[in-house]
């Protein structure tokens, strides 16, 4: 792994220092090189708290359900055993967004859309609660967001000695927030999910079918994508997958 960093940091240093008129700028290869190595040496806090910061960002930029909505009580209702859950310290809170959909960061940020809400009853957006929990507790979420921090020039910038988070700004927290709502895990990452949600849900004592009527129930909405499924898609071994998970476990 060292081996891996000194070369991507040797790379970079080389990609960047070519300036136009075909010589090495030596300050600017320096400085970003530096860049690339203390990403590479970021630690999980670091990227914990990146992900709070992008949470908080992407609040004010959205229409977040009042403590005393509807909504907010609902969910509140459905998460009141998961606010520290296997380990993890979770906040949860609705977007007003007619999109059917649900993510969640590195830090523990769950939020679930209006839509989504609308469209499943309580079991089933449980279900899918749980399965966003699964990819913040298998750190599926936080390996995206640490790949990001290590990979966007931009990134690296804000990156300061000792692999701690800088000014990032108000732009870049939005950036990397919304990333978070669409981004895209492998089948692998899915089918961890799924299995954890089917976990979580019989832990809890709700019923584990949830988990495959939701699938079933975005598919009716969207068809194979859009909304939740575009950034979490479905095919027919992800269901075969989930009922094996609820029949093993």
């Amino acid at each position: 792994m060292l081996k891996q960093m000194m070369l991507l940091v040797a790379v970079t240093v080389l990609l960047a220092g070519c300036a136009a008129n075909g010589g090495f700028d030596t300050q600017k290869a320096l400085t970003v090189g530096a860049g690339v190595l203390q990403a590479t040496t970021l630690d999980e806090n670091s990227v914990k708290q990146t992900a709070s910061l992008a949470a908080t960002e992407l609040d004010n930029q959205s229409t977040v359900a009042a403590d005393d909505s509807a909504y907010m009580k609902r969910l509140n209702n459905l998460t009141r055993n998961l606010r520290n859950y296997d380990g993890l310290t979770l906040n949860f809170k609705v977007y007003i967004n007619a999109e059917l959909n649900a993510f969640a960061m590195a830090d523990g940020t769950v939020r679930v859309h209006s839509g989504l809400m609308d469209a499943m009853p309580d079991d089933q957006v449980l279900a899918v609660v749980c399965h966003e929990l699964g990819h913040v507790k298998l750190k599926h979420s936080y390996n995206q967001l640490k790949e990001r921090l290590m990979t966007d020039v931009a990134f690296q910038a804000a990156i300061s000695v000792g692999g701690t988070i800088g000014s990032l700004t108000a732009s870049q927290l939005g950036q990397l927030g919304h990333a978070a709502i669409t981004a895209r895990f492998s089948q692998s990452d899915e089918l961890e999910a799924d299995a954890y949600a089917v976990k979580t849900l019989k832990r809890l004592g709700r019923d584990p079918w949830a988990m495959k009527r939701s699938i079933e129930t975005l598919q009716s909405k969207y068809g194979s994508g859009g909304g939740f499924l575009s950034s979490h898609p479905s095919n027919p071994k992800r269901i075969e997958q989930i009922e094996e998970s609820i029949r093993k476990n």
